[in-house]
């Protein structure tokens, strides 16, 4: 009956009452809350807009960029995310990750998910009231995620520490496990400036070789605590997957110097597995190259700027520190800081 009179009014002709007549409609149950809440954060100094109907996803989006402050000034990046009530009473499971035609994906279920437009740089969040009692989960997996628009905006990814010294960067780049957090900490332990622990961004819009990192805080694998006495007595952090870390901000260091942003002067491929005195010996820049375009996942134009973005970088020397131990290691590098070689 109620299709029957709604069909009636639309085929009234234009001016009549029947025509004139409010129609109340009611929210569809498949549309989402209206986002009325919004908030522009920074992180690694780039303007990030967030709306959201939830003051819980604005606190804890503080907690992962509230410490950044704004340095580039560049038109905000949009995203958005709905937190929706639910049911479950549980964390949701670990997400599984999709790349397709500049679309990143990260889908834990049906109500905890996170769609990114690579090329456009929006992303749009769902996640439940419940995902959020578990900030570890909700910052790591899913609101975390909203930044990669920033990086691929305004940024090209490295998969290095940085650490600096008399004003000067020094990449330490390697894989997974190369021991990058470890040695940026051992320098920074012995007066050098922290900027990061494995992610480190190349700024895009100049070719200064500007790199900027998150130096608010560090991350150690637990077996780090064998070799840092004031970390034996910190927990792990729980995650739900991935590798398990302990996370300390460097705000409750002593002694720590810290800097977001530094000029790389020096890349430097890692190699522990080395028995003889610490050296420095030049590292293949094909290598260099290939490794470093493992951390994109942009596509289209974005990705052949970030390849030209890494040509830039690699136009200097590329070396490769091979080293046992740490203290000896912190040394060369020093050397390789001041005297160039």
């Amino acid at each position: 009956m109620a299709d029957k009179e709604a069909m009636t009014i639309a085929c009234e002709p234009i001016g009549s009452d029947a025509a004139l007549r409010e129609v109340a409609i009611g929210k569809h149950e498949l549309e989402m809350p209206d986002l009325m809440l919004e908030e522009v954060l920074y992180p690694w100094g780039f303007p990030l807009m967030v709306k959201t109907n939830s003051r819980e996803v604005l606190r804890q989006c503080r907690e992962l960029w509230g410490k950044f402050r704004l340095r580039r000034n560049r038109p905000p990046i949009c995203a958005e995310v709905w937190a929706l009530e639910s049911d479950a009473a549980e964390c949701p499971p670990a997400p599984t990750y999709r790349l397709m035609s500049g679309v990143w994906m990260t889908i834990a279920d049906a109500d905890n998910y996170c769609v990114l437009n690579l090329d456009s740089c929006k992303s749009r969040v769902v996640i439940t009231r419940t995902a959020l009692n578990y900030p570890l989960y909700a910052q790591y997996f899913l609101l975390g995620m909203m930044a990669c628009c920033v990086t691929v905006r305004f940024t090209t990814p490295i998969h290095a520490a940085c650490v600096a010294s008399h004003g000067k960067g020094v990449l330490l780049c390697g894989e997974s496990g190369a021991g990058k957090s470890t040695l940026s900490y051992a320098c920074a332990r012995a007066g050098w400036t922290y900027v990061s622990d494995d992610a480190t961004l190349l700024a895009q819009e100049d070719d200064s070789r500007q790199v900027i990192g998150n130096c608010h805080q560090i991350r150690f694998r637990p077996g780090a605590a064998k070799l840092f006495p004031e970390l034996r007595d910190l927990e792990i952090t729980p995650r739900a997957a991935g590798k398990p870390s302990i996370e300390v901000p460097t705000a409750s260091m002593r002694k720590i110097h810290c800097a977001e942003t530094v000029p790389a002067e020096f890349v430097v491929f890692l190699n522990r597995n080395w028995s003889g005195p610490p050296e420095i010996v030049p590292y293949s820049k094909d290598a260099a190259r290939a490794s470093m375009r493992k951390a994109l996942f942009s596509s289209g134009k974005v990705r052949l700027a970030q390849h030209e973005a890494i040509k830039r970088l690699l136009e200097g020397e590329v070396l490769e520190l091979r080293y046992t131990s740490l203290d000896a290691a912190v040394e060369r590098l020093r050397e390789l800081v001041m005297e160039g070689k």
